[in-house]
């Protein structure tokens, strides 16, 4: 199978305040707006998208239909202090406040619409018994 795209797709209780949250605290840009579908680009990398479908639309399997949340999305950043104090200046609830992990991250995570959390992320060297973890070519540096 060769995959030509991929990106998740969340439901949403309102895609038009779910969109409002990812453009305006992720710089996310729309290229689709339907009442029940929005997608998102991101504004600096066409290869980052985001869809928000409304959670109970006909095209979402019965099974699946109604539910939101339950989901964490992580955004790898080059500079996740400097988002950190964006996302605290603009008003943005923190669920997890910025932090080094001995598994090679430094981080927090900012609660979304839906019950979704955004896990903000530059990766770091992690300590000993992490590094040996990884995989050679995906440790970070």
């Amino acid at each position: 199978m060769k995959v030509t795209s991929y990106y998740p797709v969340l439901l949403s209780e309102d895609v038009a305040r779910a969109a409002a949250f990812y453009i305006a605290h992720f710089r996310f840009r729309p290229l689709y707006q339907a009442d029940w579908y929005i997608h998102l680009q991101s504004s600096e990398d066409p290869k980052v998208n985001l869809g928000l479908v409304a959670k109970d639309h006909e095209t979402i399997p019965e099974v699946g239909r109604g539910r939101t949340g339950a989901l964490l999305l992580n955004f790898e950043v080059e500079d996740v202090d400097g988002h950190y104090a964006r996302l605290q200046a603009d008003g943005a609830v923190i669920a997890l406040g910025l932090r080094d992990e001995a598994f090679g991250q430094r981080h927090f995570i900012v609660e979304g619409p839906d019950g979704v959390l955004i896990d903000m992320i530059r990766p770091i060297p992690p300590s000993g018994e992490h590094a040996a973890l990884y995989a050679a070519e995906a440790l970070p540096t």
